[in-house]
């Protein structure tokens, strides 16, 4: 269970650092991506994106 924990707070730390990159595809801007503008900053905590990128990875995984 911890594994698991582990690896998908690396998955959101990853993603948070492509977010720039990902958002020219619309990633990042789905239904279910938390977004806070606090003194100047911007908090993204992009679940919904994240739940859609492991099911298409989950599906290129069984393809393989």
């Amino acid at each position: 269970m911890i594994r698991w924990l582990i690896v998908t707070l690396l998955a959101l730390m990853l993603f948070s650092g492509l977010l720039p990159v990902l958002r020219r595809f619309g990633i990042g801007r789905l239904p279910g991506d938390l977004r806070w503008h606090i003194r100047g900053r911007e908090f993204t905590l992009p679940i919904g994106s994240t739940i859609i990128l492991s099911l298409i990875a989950a599906g290129i995984g069984r393809l393989l």
